[in-house]
Parts: structure tokens; sequence; C-alpha cells
């Protein structure tokens, strides 16, 4: 295990250490580890004890994370940490964001060597929650930048304001998870901060490529108002915000059973009143995956489960009316 200092933490009395990476601040005793079980108290400093440590490694289509409007069709390398900041009870990955499994030593100079042995654009971190993995990724981006590989965050959004913004310059795209608009909702059930992940999302599409997803449970966050109200928010950021609407099925604590159709469908309808672009996960509902142009209609990327094509983009403008494309291409 590589024994990295974390760059964001204060020693208190008694040899106590308080994280103050995500908005969890958690105050650590000699020997405790925080609630991502990535940041240990070891000797009166805060240690990143999860610095390379990796559960998971593989090649995706970019389309997979999901990433709609960041280099479509590309491939990425993915990959991830063991742990989250975050206890969601469906988590669809909880084998590896939850319970403790084995990881093996990836360093940053290997990884990138990886992204170019597999003629990868773009580095994932996701699976899990790459935030916890906040000095690993700043190592990684430094090396990158010098071959020209882009990194990509796949994350719940739940990092403090300094750290962030440190952060962000080296990102060149993010999936956000916006789970709920309800503040309750998310300190009950998911053990984080609304106020938090709204603040990232907002700061974040300031200064990178940001797209947004909602997965819809049941009895959780499916109501008409809930994502009226979330459909809201995006648009009051931007109406070119890419909006994922994502299908629940039953994972982890949750058995209820999966979202109907009909809700998906809902949600995509909603979205479509305030954005420009929206589309759905875990289902397939005919004409809710391609992208079209928001001025003339003219089909810009078609897309069928995994296969991408880009029919009416040229030279970063609409095929037909040269409106600029909402793309990083």
């Amino acid at each position: 295990m590589v024994k990295k200092e974390a760059l964001f933490w204060k020693p208190l009395k008694n040899g106590n250490v308080q994280c103050l990476l995500c908005p969890h601040n958690c105050i650590l005793t000699p020997g405790q580890a925080g609630l991502c079980n990535g940041k240990q108290n070891i000797d009166g400093r805060l240690i990143a004890i999860n610095y390379g440590e990796t559960v998971s490694l593989a090649i995706d289509p970019i389309e997979k994370k999901p990433l709609y409007h960041y280099m479509p069709g590309s491939s990425i390398l993915s990959t991830a940490p063991n742990g989250c900041n975050l206890r969601c009870p469906f988590c669809q990955n909880y084998s590896i964001s939850v319970l403790k499994t084995h990881t093996e030593y990836i360093s940053p100079e290997e990884l990138i060597k990886l992204a170019l042995r597999y003629n990868s654009p773009s580095i994932a971190f996701t699976y899990s929650e790459p935030l916890i993995w906040y000095e690993y990724i700043l190592d990684v981006a430094r090396l990158a930048e010098e071959e020209g590989i882009k990194l990509v965050l796949v994350t719940n959004g739940m990092i403090n304001e300094e750290p962030l913004l440190k952060l962000l310059p080296h990102i060149h795209g993010m999936n956000i998870d916006l789970k709920s608009m309800d503040e309750g909702y998310y300190r009950r059930v998911l053990k984080g901060d609304l106020k938090t992940v709204k603040r990232t999302i907002s700061i974040a599409q300031e200064k990178t490529h940001v797209e947004v997803t909602n997965l819809i449970i049941p009895g959780d966050n499916d109501r008409k108002e809930d994502i009226e109200k979330l459909v809201n928010f995006v648009a009051s950021l931007r109406k070119t915000i890419p909006l994922h609407f994502s299908r629940y099925f039953p994972h982890h604590k949750y058995t209820r059973p999966p979202t109907p159709p009909d809700t998906i469908r809902m949600a995509y309808e909603i979205g479509k009143k305030k954005l420009y672009y929206v589309y759905v996960g875990n289902i397939f509902l005919p004409g809710t995956e391609n992208t079209y142009c928001p001025e003339c209609g003219n089909l810009l990327v078609e897309r069928s489960f995994y296969q991408t094509r880009i029919t009416g983009i040229k030279d970063g403008k609409c095929s037909r009316c040269s409106r600029e494309v909402d793309f990083v291409l």
C-alpha cells in the first residue's frame, strides 16, 4: 500500500484529525477510517489508504457512463476505487462501493500506459465514487495532460467547494448523479447532502462538460412534482445540459419492482418541455436515445444501445442549419 498524505484535512487535539474533502467532514481518532474507507488517521496524519488501489478496470463505450455529448462513439478506459461516501440502499455496485473487496495497485504511470496501449483518448473514474480517490486522480491528471489524455468523472457530487475548484481544471467531462430534490431524503436514505450536490453541479457546469443522471425509484422520487422540480433545477443552470433518466431495478437492500416504463416516459416528456437534451437509460423507449438539433430538428447523433453514429454534425455545427452543436467532439 502506498501511503500518501491526504490533501484536505486538519489536525485536532489528542491525535485526532478531520477530513475536509467532502461534507461529512469526518473526525477520526488514531487508526480510524472515514465513512468512504479511503482515508485513515495514521499516527495523527490523514492518509489516503486507497491511493491507486484499483477494484475494476475495463474499456467501455463512452455512452455507458452515460455521456452522450462527450466524444460520441469513442472508447474510454474505466477504473474505480473500493468505497463511496454515500450509502444508497439501492446501489447497483454495492459489492465495490460499500463492501470491502480485493484491490490491486496501479500507479498513475501504469494507468496512463494502459490508456495509450488501448488507444483510449480518455480515462473515466467511475463505477464506485471517484472523488474519494482525490489524490490519485490529481496525480494521474498531471501525467495525462502530458499525453493529451482527457479525464472523466462519474460521480455523486459529494465534495466540498475548495477541493472541487482545485480539481476541475483537470477534468474534461462529468456525469453527476442527482438522486432526488428532497434534502431529507438525501440525509435519511442516502447519508448525503443535497445542497452540496447541487453546488457541485452548478459550479462544474460553468467550468467543464457536465451531464446529469437521475435514477427514478418507485416510491422514492417518481412523483410528477419530484421530476418537475429536478428538471427545473437543471434548466435553471442551462437548457443545454443533457439529462438522463435511468430505470431502477432491484439491487442491494431494495426489493421493490422495477420502475414502470410509463414513469420513465412521463419523466422524459417533462424534461423535454424545459431542456434541449433528455435521454433514458436501462430501458429501450424508441426515440429517446438520439440527439436532434434544437434549432431545426436535424438528426445529429443516432444511437442504438451502445452503437453510435454521428449523422448531422459537420465542423462542430449542425449540417442543416449551421447551429453550433452542444458537444465535446
